[in-house]
């Protein structure tokens, strides 16, 4: 058999580009044999890469690509659920061509020679990962990297964003229960899926005057805004939100331009503040005075103005009691996130006074819920997401990359960076 390997250097164009092209994976000449490969980071996660309906559908779709799965005990789909699908269980993958994982893999569990996909945690130059990088360059590993997946504009085309804006959603009204005492909800994680969790929506009772407020216009964003209309929670427009009063919860979303504004007073230009937010400054306190409840879905630049500052927490007029930072950026943009928390504990609360940590239901703080692994907590409905858009959107790729999807995504390849991640190499230097 061809190795899969040789024939992805071909698609990357590593190889002469005439030496191999297919336009469908009906043409495949050759087989491919994926695994998936089994979790290997502490603490452990419970997702996968594509589910064991996936998996069949795969096999029976394209005859010419064998799949396999590891064995695990970690995953919150058990492997007699795959067994069940009629997909074959090993314990070793050493003979497959593309290995698929969601976290990074441990080190000492890398295989020579392979195609890897996860997420790496590398380009950001994560030093706690640079041995990871280094191992795979040694390795001849060929690294691509989920979260490099774009189309040609640089929008992700797959990730787990959506489940995090879901669950963070609801973990923001199992803060406010908390805080309160109003109701008690079951915790997601505890939940066997996204529908369980549903069925806790009936507990929710806020006040008929309650708003809230959240930032961000993106597939997490989306994910939390879906929670939000299942509650029945009314949509107004930002300006509506600051100088009206309801008879019933309502919230506002929150796009860049309606809590930035320009330094000089001219008027805000969506492109000019992407190419340069430090002529910014926020004007979030508007909302921060009406709003009771805030969700943070945004991506945030380092050199964008902070959302709310630890001043602005100070402030008497400062309403907002329930911070549910999804994007969780430590010490950043959003001033009562001191640090992120977990699933196991996922609130805590911010004193705006002292600065300091103190307990989630002081009534004089802010009730954090920053826990930065949302997804893991409906590890099923995440990974059967995650699975459809890499089915939809990356598989035809991956035989072929004339739009050079996969090769944007690869970090290293023949036992060195690709020219597309060449600003890794002080990093994997370790300069």
């Amino acid at each position: 058999m061809v190795k899969y390997f040789q024939r992805t250097l071909q698609i990357y164009n590593y190889l002469p580009a005439n030496t191999v092209h297919f336009n469908t994976f009906d043409k495949i000449s050759v087989s491919m044999k994926i695994g998936i490969i089994k979790e290997g980071k502490t603490p452990p996660d419970e997702r996968v890469p594509l589910s064991p309906q996936q998996c069949k559908e795969i096999i029976e779709k394209f005859p010419n690509i064998e799949l396999v799965v590891q064995k695990s005990k970690v995953r919150r789909f058990k492997d007699e659920t795959y067994a069940q699908q009629g997909i074959q269980l090993v314990d070793n993958v050493d003979d497959c061509d593309v290995l698929m994982g969601v976290k990074e893999v441990p080190v000492a569990d890398l295989i020579t020679n392979k195609t890897y996909f996860y997420f790496s945690h590398t380009t950001k130059k994560q030093p706690y990962n640079r041995e990871l990088l280094q191992t795979m360059i040694a390795k001849n590993i060929t690294m691509v990297d989920y979260e490099g997946l774009t189309n040609e504009s640089g929008f992700r085309l797959i990730g787990f964003g959506k489940y995090a804006g879901i669950v963070g959603s609801y973990n923001a009204f199992y803060a406010y229960g908390q805080r309160t005492g109003a109701y008690q909800l079951k915790r997601a994680y505890q939940c066997e899926d996204r529908a369980e969790m549903e069925n806790e929506f009936s507990k929710i009772k806020l006040p008929n005057d309650y708003k809230i407020v959240i930032t961000g216009g993106g597939r997490v964003a989306k994910g939390a805004i879906e929670i939000l209309d299942k509650l029945d929670i009314k949509k107004v427009s930002a300006n509506d939100i600051v100088n009206q009063t309801f008879d019933q919860p309502v919230y506002a979303q929150l796009l860049v331009g309606d809590y930035n504004v320009r330094n000089d007073n001219q008027p805000f230009t969506r492109q000019d503040f992407f190419d340069d937010p430090t002529d910014y400054q926020s004007s979030f306190m508007q909302y921060a005075k009406v709003a009771n409840m805030y969700i943070s879905c945004h991506f945030w630049d380092a050199n964008s103005p902070f959302i709310f500052t630890r001043e602005d927490a100070k402030s008497p007029d400062f309403n907002i009691e329930v911070v549910a930072d999804i994007s969780c950026d430590v010490d950043g943009p959003v001033a009562s996130t001191l640090r992120p928390s977990t699933i196991a504990d996922p609130l805590y609360g911010y004193d705006p006074q002292t600065e300091n940590e103190t307990a989630f239901d002081n009534s004089n703080a802010i009730t954090v819920m920053a826990v930065d692994n949302l997804p893991c907590e409906l590890p099923k409905d995440a990974s059967s997401d995650f699975g459809r858009e890499f089915i939809d959107k990356i598989l035809p790729h991956l035989i072929d990359d004339k739009e050079n999807v996969i090769s944007r995504a690869t970090i290293c390849s023949n036992g060195d960076l690709t020219h597309d991640h060449e600003f890794l190499r002080d990093y994997v230097n370790g300069n």
